[in-house]
């Protein structure tokens, strides 16, 4: 039943400079569950340190006595199960904004806005000669900040690895210090795996709800049967 897995290793301080309680991320990995099959955990030789940082390409913080945060795969907050309508029993009269009702550019746009809320500045490209672009967030953060290349995927179907890997060859082009990829559907194992280790940030529709719920913007996700595929 379990495809992948997600961990992320905080801890719980004292900030030095500020003297609040803090809880910096100091480790986060992703495992697929074909990739983790393979492992012999048993093996006297086995070595876990190695084994996280260099076969998950796990992100550790570069100082950790130093409370360095790195930025989770994917935030606690997007994987809380609650956020999502496993069975639709409401929809004549649940009022939220399905998001497979909007037009792709429409889309574009939602996911712009939302950064915008989320406190980025935020540029949205044209639909023809944007180079694999549909967004562009600066952050202005001077140690976790830069330039993000955000894509936005209004699918029902699962999103395909080449997309990802388009992805990469954006944010490499461009400069970028990460690409977001935000989808109203999901990836498979061959997606994760190549996003490991690499300053990519795959959302898929639970996450996207996530956020919408986080920062109090009314969504929901409702594929009818009758509906001609996303694209």
């Amino acid at each position: 039943m379990i495809s992948t897995v997600v961990f992320n290793g905080r801890v719980h301080d004292i900030d030095p400079l500020t003297g609040q309680k803090i809880q910096p991320h100091l480790i986060t990995l992703r495992a697929t569950r074909e990739k983790f099959t393979t492992l012999i955990l048993d093996e006297p030789k086995f070595n876990p340190v190695e084994c996280v940082r260099r076969y998950f390409f796990a992100d550790i913080s570069s100082h950790p006595d130093e409370l360095i945060p790195v930025e989770p795969v994917m935030p606690f907050s997007m994987a809380d199960p609650r956020i999502v309508d496993p069975i639709d029993v409401i929809s004549d009269i649940d009022k939220r904004p399905n998001l497979l009702e909007l037009a792709p550019k429409e889309f574009e746009a939602f996911i712009q806005n939302l950064f915008t809320k989320m406190g980025f500045d935020t540029k949205l490209y044209q639909a023809s000669g944007d180079g694999g672009i549909d967004c562009v967030a600066y952050d202005p953060h001077p140690i976790t900040g830069g330039k993000f290349i955000v894509q936005a995927k209004l699918y029902t179907r699962t999103v395909q690895p080449t997309h990802v890997r388009d992805l990469w060859g954006t944010v490499q082009h461009e400069g970028a210090t990460k690409g977001i990829m935000i989808t109203t559907s999901g990836y498979g194992p061959d997606s994760y795996k190549f996003a490991g280790g690499k300053p990519l940030n795959l959302i898929d529709g639970s996450g996207l709800l996530a956020l919408c719920q986080q920062y109090e913007i009314p969504a929901r996700i409702l594929n009818h049967d009758k509906r001609k595929p996303a694209v």
